[in-house]
This record gives structure tokens, sequence and C-alpha cells, in this order.
């Protein structure tokens, strides 16, 4: 055996490459909103995670921005799952809330079950139902204002006998024959 001759070097150990996809997104999910005061920043925010793709799309929501959720199809490729209309969202919640303080009786449930805006048609309607009232309260107000007022004007008047009945303006009977009738 010779020890001078050097042995070629051997190559480090290689695993064989697997044959699926190893795309790094093709589970991701993306959340774009946008908000009406400002429509040419929207806010891009990507992860992988469904919970999470969730709260971001709630968060936003709640902000009062318009969120579109989609999720990864392909490279560049993406498919829209869902679009949350967050600023109607908060606009139901503050009818909601209006409703509630200002003591009106909560939604139905059989009120325009499926509408989106169903909160604040309610709160429209019990708004114009208050104000009818009122304009009615005020009516029977003013009629009994004006009433107790003309009352207080002709109340010597009114106390007093008729004019016919008082001594001084009685007129006196003239007898007279059935003949001349």
């Amino acid at each position: 055996m010779n020890r001078n001759r050097k042995h070629p070097a051997k190559a480090p150990y290689r695993r064989k490459a697997s044959s699926s996809d190893r795309t790094k997104n093709a589970r991701g999910y993306r959340i774009t909103a946008s908000w009406d005061a400002n429509p040419n920043r929207p806010a891009v925010r990507t992860t992988q995670d469904k919970r999470a793709r969730d709260r971001i799309a709630r968060d936003f929501a709640a902000q009062g921005a318009y969120v579109i959720v989609e999720e990864h199809v392909s490279h560049g490729v993406w498919r829209t799952l869902r679009e949350v209309d967050g600023f109607a969202l908060v606009a139901e919640q503050a009818a909601e809330q209006a409703l509630a303080d200002a003591g009106h009786p909560p939604t139905p449930a059989d009120f325009k079950p499926d509408a989106d805006n169903r909160h604040r048609a309610w709160w429209a309607w019990a708004q114009s139902r208050a104000e009818a009232q009122a304009a009615q309260r005020a009516a029977v107000e003013e009629r009994r204002r004006r009433l107790a007022a003309e009352a207080s004007t002709h109340a010597r008047a009114l106390m007093a006998p008729p004019a016919i009945v008082r001594p001084e303006n009685r007129q006196r009977a003239r007898h007279i024959t059935g003949a001349q009738r």
C-alpha cells in the first residue's frame, strides 16, 4: 500500500431533492385594506396563518376600511376569498349604539334580515317616528295652550249669564190677542 498516493476527496453527502412544489407562498393569504380618506395608499399584509388572516381583516374592517382577502393560487396569481365593507359595518354599529342611546327599541330580528344596512334603516324609521310623535305632541300642546288663552280671555263673559237673561236687557212681553196673530 502506497501511503504517498493522494486519494481523491469524497464529495459531501447530498439529499435527493423532492419532486413536490416548493413555492414559498403556496398557502399564503393577502389582506388589502383601503380607506376613503386615502384610497391611493392601501395597506397590504400577507400571512400564511388563517387565524392571523381573519384577525387582520377584522382589525382593518373595525377601522372602517374596505378589506379584500385573497388566497394565493400560483406564481403572482391571487383569488379573492371575500370582501368586507368596514365602513358599512362601523356605520351599522354606530346606528345600533344610537338606537340604544336614544331609548328606541332594538332592531327586530325579522326586519330586513339579509340587508347590510338593517340597523341604519331601523334607526331612520325610529327617528322619523319620534319626530312625527314630537310634532303631534307639539300640535296637541299648542291647541291646549290656544284654548286656555281663549278661555282666560273670555272667562268673565262666560261666567256671567247671557244678556237675554239679565234684568236690564229683558224685553217686556207684548200681550196681544189671538186674532192679531
